[in-house]
């Protein structure tokens, strides 16, 4: 893993949240350990790592949820270290599993959030209603929130964080669990709030999620910071390489060792059980890669050139596989 690179960020009186040095630690486990950062009035900021990373805690730490062992918060230009919950009114929430009500509807769920607000009752009923048709739930409004689905469960929720049009809004995993279509729609939404000003505080285990939507990004793993930067900058190092991914049924033995032996100029890694990954500066000949796995027993199924993203990035800063990443997330709350 590299040293923690952090980029400069916001001009100082245009932040939405600043964090400095802050820690938090449960009996022996070190959950956020000296972090610190800027999030601009108006940023779409990621916040990126494995499980076990801090990313849920550093939510916490930020919303009044939990209170720091170490460090400052300011949120909203508010200074919250002292008092977790002095910028509650500017912040919206949507944590990682639900906080709604199942045995009420999700109408009545949305106008019982909007009064904890102090929203008066005939604007929290046409916000409620509002956000049911602008999130495709207008239908299914008299249902109990027990009987949605993961899909329209997540909705609710993000429409139940925003209930009282907040400035700042703190998104834990949206995507997680839910279905290809479902998560389409909610990062289509999560982009229209961005593009109203809303600023966003994202966590996401999802590399191609963060590349799509965010502004900056910042790399926690182990409760620290590992890198922060535009996701452009970010992406520089890694434009002009050229990558190929070769898919094979079955192979014997390591078929990497001889592919570095016989192609110097590559370089290859295993990217899954049946996927050799193969990097270089230039051009990677296909025709050849093929007939060097094949003459060694393997039989490929796909070989494909693909766009350096993200992910190649993440894996190089951290040390960790973004598939393995992945999959562990996905045991817990299910593929998308």
């Amino acid at each position: 893993m590299t040293d923690a690179v952090v980029v400069q960020g916001p001009s100082e009186g245009n932040e939405a949240i600043a964090v400095r040095d802050l820690s938090k630690r449960f009996e022996d486990v070190q959950a956020v350990d000296g972090v610190s950062f800027t999030v601009e009035r108006g940023e779409l900021f990621g916040f990126l790592g494995p499980n076990g990373a801090g990313k849920t805690t550093t939510i916490n730490l930020l919303t009044g949820l939990a209170r720091p062992d170490a460090g400052s918060v300011r949120v909203g230009g508010i200074d919250c270290t002292g008092r977790p919950r002095a910028a509650q009114h500017l912040v919206g929430v949507v944590p990682d599993e639900s906080n709604l009500y199942p045995e009420l509807t999700g109408y009545e769920n949305l106008c019982f959030c909007a009064a904890l607000y102090g929203m008066p009752r005939d604007e929290r009923r046409e916000r409620a209603r509002e956000l049911l048709k602008t999130f495709a739930l207008a239908g299914a409004s008299d249902r109990k929130f027990a009987g949605y689905s993961k899909g329209m469960k997540r909705k609710l929720t993000i429409a139940a964080g925003i209930i009282h049009r907040p400035e700042i809004l703190f998104l834990d995993e949206p995507t997680t669990g839910i279905d290809v279509a479902s998560a389409r729609q909610l990062r289509q939404l999560v982009a229209d709030l961005h593009d109203g000003g809303t600023t966003i505080f994202l966590t996401t285990h999802y590399i191609e999620e963060a590349e799509r939507l965010c502004d900056r990004i910042a790399f926690i793993v182990s409760g620290r910071i590992v890198r922060i930067d535009s996701v452009g900058r970010l992406l520089e190092p890694v434009k002009k390489k050229h990558v190929v991914r070769v898919s094979f049924s079955s192979a014997p033995g390591d078929l990497t060792g001889g592919l570095r032996e016989s192609f110097p100029e590559l370089h290859a890694q295993l990217a899954g059980d049946e996927v050799i990954r193969v990097e270089s500066d230039g051009p990677v000949r296909v025709g050849p890669l093929i007939r060097f796995l094949e003459d060694r027993g393997a039989e490929v199924t796909e070989a494909r050139r693909v766009r350096p993203s993200l992910e190649d990035v993440f894996v190089e800063i951290t040390g960790l596989e973004a598939d393995a990443m992945r999959r562990e997330k996905e045991k817990k709350g299910g593929g998308q």
